[in-house]
């Protein structure tokens, strides 16, 4: 895991130098605040649902609730730094915009916690979420204004341990569990394509370009998958996935 959160930290860097060579956003400009409202609220509901996801797996991992509560704790704490992000920029966050936004693998997350499905439980919030956010916020952290880049900076050190905890459970078990992890990734990985070109234009206002996130994401959850233990054909496979549907 140093070793993906390294390479990040190497592109962090090479995108912080270009951002340096261009202008920031206008952060107090309407059309910044506007699009700042959703996406603030993204990122805050996405902490709350992290939080609520954790503490849901824990009881289909009983020995490891102690631990996952830990890990939804720091949920918690990244969404009052969010929150206080739209606060510092006289912001208010579209909640309900957000909630829509997350509803689809939301969903096929409940669904798969009612059937008691820990490894499509896992994949959808210890690495496609968790990827997901990691990447958003190496893109974001170079554009950001000076009280988000702080707080950012701090939160995405964390979800490396939650990406952490996923991947490690999914590659001591991934001979019982392969076949559901290719059935929850092609159901639930063309859903973060969508995702993100929900929210290409609101992105492009902040500075943070579509390709560069799909990219760092995809980046990323090969990464993962082959620490996990997949083939280079398997995780081909899978991520052709994010083509489709």
């Amino acid at each position: 895991m140093a070793t993906l959160e390294a390479a990040h930290a190497n592109a962090s860097t090479g995108a912080s130098t270009a951002a340096s060579a261009d202008a920031l956003p206008d952060f107090s400009s309407a059309a910044y605040k506007d699009a700042y409202s959703r996406i603030n609220a993204i990122v805050i509901e996405g902490e709350q649902e992290a939080h609520d996801n954790y503490m849901a797996i824990g009881t289909l991992l009983p020995a490891q609730a102690e631990e996952l509560a830990k890990l939804a704790r720091m949920e918690l704490k990244h969404m009052k730094g969010f929150t206080a992000c739209a606060k510092n920029l006289e912001v208010e966050a579209d909640m309900p915009f957000a909630k829509t936004f997350f509803a689809p693998l939301h969903g096929n997350f409940q669904g798969a916690l009612a059937e008691g499905k820990i490894t499509t439980c896992l994949l959808i919030q210890a690495i496609l979420i968790e990827a997901f956010a990691i990447s958003a916020y190496h893109i974001y952290i170079p554009v950001a204004d000076p009280f988000a880049r702080k707080i950012t900076e701090g939160v995405v050190k964390d979800e490396y341990t939650h990406l952490n905890y996923g991947q490690e459970w999914l590659k001591a078990n991934l001979a019982e569990v392969r076949e559901e992890l290719e059935q929850a990734n092609r159901d639930n990985l063309p859903l973060v394509r969508r995702m993100l070109e929900q929210v290409a234009e609101d992105a492009a206002v902040l500075h943070m370009d579509k390709e560069d996130l799909m990219a760092d994401f995809l980046s990323s959850y090969q990464d993962v998958l082959m620490e996990i233990g997949l083939s280079g054909r398997e995780i081909a496979r899978m991520a052709a996935a994010a083509l489709v549907g």
